[in-house]
């Protein structure tokens, strides 16, 4: 069985360069060539000798997961359909932009959170990533769009899955992305959603370094969150908003929270109303979703007054408030919408709803 290098630190690819007889150094090299210069054919790793290359090209593999399919987005996104080792599949969206490109990463296969809007959740939880599957993601992208890269890369963990619910390889994942001597993706470009996971949340208040914290919240009142997201049956609505007041925000951060706006669910004056109270006196910002289209879900968009006079209503109590642009609807890449779906043969979708600015980074 060959070694997989991907998800190994820098520190463990130089133990295992001693291990075979090597200079430590080298396995900072292989390292290098791995992370940083995105080098996946031994062949292709001239910074490493002869005879070390040929060992690889025996002894270890990469561990990059595989690409399924690609479906392109008429507005430039790519939704990657990955199957890995097990024959498991997860998804992937590239999102370019005039100055930066956002990658949407999944951390498990399938969800178990099943949020009832969200299509993943009708998949269940298949099972959790290895941090070599998600940092696999990143890496496959951003080799594919090698011509194409913006300026900055930026990471969003809002694919299948809970993060929190799988936190020890999401959080590696995350440190080999951030690490100046690899992937160099700055921390505070790193966004991780999470559907309200309370002991999540304070683990990762506690961590000396880590990324932007999402609270995917979609309803102000117990009952109705509880309707929409299960979770909540565990985590409830006030504890939630308690664990959020008691974050330990840096001086740069907000706390984002993300409402998914369901026509004649949760789009009322009365909920933005309650929206207002729930984040009265915290440092924040809200990304407003439109509901976009999924087969199979008993949703509707909103319509685009009510997305708009949603806004108003936030952002003249002073809330800064954004309105999420969908992307990649027509294939099935946008928020809520990831299932495995095989865009050329799923049901056709009815695409209405509002389109806004959107949500900074």
């Amino acid at each position: 069985m060959p070694t997989q290098l991907l998800g190994h630190t820098r520190d463990e690819l130089r133990s295992l360069a001693v291990e075979w007889g090597l200079p430590a150094y080298r396995g900072s090299q292989l390292y290098h060539a791995l992370y940083a210069e995105r080098r996946f054919d031994f062949a292709a790793m001239t910074n490493l000798p002869r005879a070390l290359r040929e060992r690889l090209q025996r002894d270890a593999a990469v561990g990059l997961p595989h690409v399924e399919k690609r479906f392109a987005s008429s507005d430039g996104t790519v939704r990657y359909l990955l199957r890995l080792d097990d024959a498991k599949t997860v998804e992937t969206v590239w999102m370019p932009e005039d100055d930066r490109h956002t990658l949407c990463l999944s951390t498990q296969a399938g969800c178990a959170v099943m949020c009832r809007f969200c299509a993943t959740g009708l998949l269940g939880l298949l099972r959790n990533l290895t941090a070599a599957e998600i940092v696999g993601q990143v890496l496959l992208a951003l080799e594919d769009n090698r011509d194409h890269l913006r300026p900055a890369t930026n990471i969003v963990l809002m694919g299948q899955g809970e993060p929190l619910l799988n936190y020890d390889a999401t959080l590696r994942a995350l440190r080999l992305m951030a690490d100046t001597e690899g992937m160099n993706i700055p921390w505070r470009r790193i966004t991780l959603s999470t559907s309200g996971i309370i002991p999540g949340i304070r683990r990762l208040a506690a961590e000396p370094e880590r990324p932007k914290l999402a609270i995917s919240l979609n309803a102000t009142t117990e009952d109705e969150r509880r309707r929409l997201m299960p979770v909540t049956r565990k985590y409830h609505l006030a504890e939630l908003m308690e664990v959020c007041r008691r974050y330990p925000l840096r001086s740069w951060e907000r706390l984002t929270f993300e409402y998914v706006l369901l026509g004649g669910e949760n789009d009322s004056p009365q909920d933005a109303a309650r929206l207002i109270s729930l984040l009265a006196g915290l440092r924040a910002k809200v990304n407003l979703i439109p509901w976009n289209p999924t087969p199979s879900l008993p949703f509707s968009a909103p319509e685009t007054e009510r997305v708009e006079e949603f806004q108003q209503t936030l952002r003249s109590a002073g809330l800064l408030a954004f309105v999420r642009k969908p992307r990649g609807q027509d294939i099935y890449a946008a928020c809520g919408q990831l299932a495995s779906l095989d865009a050329a043969t799923a049901p056709p979708l009815s695409i209405a709803g509002a389109a806004g600015t959107p949500a900074p980074a």
